[in-house]
């Protein structure tokens, strides 16, 4: 249990929309895992859900010390909700997964093993590796040309760079540049600031409740610009464009890579009190 003073070693941060079916069954698994890593708190960022998701949230938050439950007063995209978790998570290290409880809690042990053997955890991003996918045949497939498109172009070598399953560092992920659908170039971006990325094999568990939130234009047409985004930014290792220093170009390419990257910034509105929950 985390008490009013205390800080956690290890954030859980969980992007939700709709998924008010989902949510105390994944918690339920969460806490059931984390037990082993107190102190922990489970971050869950309700990015502006419009069906039973806030009360079924804030039900939890009374019944669970270690939830706190912050809330967008309006979607803003899985991307957004993660930084907005990571923002307000109080531990070092942050373990991310989907709120659709496809993601399996039981693989955390797994990822934050291989996490605690690296060397310099700031430079260091663990991410699962689906196997057997319980998805539709559409989405594998789209799924399979997106990763292969970006390990082709970036360099990642990452097989499975959608995966929510990630164990990184808070001070990592906020030294990456941020903009909208950052979530799916993780690898690329850790690898652009000096550091290693290792894939763990976890399972995988078909939606038992609702609908994905994201579909197959999703996933391959604004992904094109973004992928040519982070192409440029790889251009630019060190820190993002726009800061002092940084020896930032002002040719065409890089006016439209600063451009690109103004544009895709997201900065979603908070609901007043979020982040308070009962173990606060």
């Amino acid at each position: 249990m985390i008490q009013a003073t205390g800080v956690p070693d290890y954030s859980v941060v969980v992007p939700v929309r709709n998924e008010a079916h989902n949510i105390p069954p994944l918690i339920a698994e969460l806490k059931t895992v984390m037990t082993a890593y107190q102190p922990y708190e489970i971050v869950i960022v309700d990015d502006g859900s419009d069906d039973a998701t806030p009360q079924v949230l804030g039900d939890q938050a009374r019944a669970c010390p270690e939830l706190r439950v912050i809330r967008h007063r309006s979607g803003a995209g899985q991307s957004a909700a993660i930084t907005t978790g990571v923002n307000e998570a109080r531990a070092g290290i942050i373990i991310t997964l989907d709120g659709d409880g496809q993601n399996d809690p039981a693989d955390i042990p797994a990822l934050v093993d291989r996490f605690q053997e690296a060397d310099d955890p700031d430079r260091l991003l663990v991410t699962g590796e689906r196997q057997k996918r319980r998805d539709s045949l559409l989405k594998r497939a789209s799924s399979r040309v997106a990763n292969a498109v970006r390990g082709t172009l970036l360099g990642d070598h990452t097989p499975d760079t959608g995966c929510g399953l990630k164990v990184f560092s808070r001070p990592a992920y906020l030294a990456m540049p941020g903009f909208d659908h950052m979530h799916r170039f993780l690898p690329a971006l850790m690898l652009r600031q000096g550091g290693r990325v290792a894939s763990v094999p976890v399972n995988h568990r078909a939606r038992q409740h609702g609908a994905t939130k994201y579909g197959v234009f999703d996933r391959l047409g604004v992904g094109i610009v973004d992928l040519l985004g982070v192409m440029w930014l790889q251009r630019r290792p060190g820190t993002p464009p726009g800061t002092p220093g940084n020896g930032e170009g002002s040719g065409f390419v890089d006016r439209l890579g600063a451009r690109w990257l103004k544009r895709r910034a997201v900065a979603p509105e908070i609901e007043e009190g979020a982040g308070e929950g009962a173990g606060s």
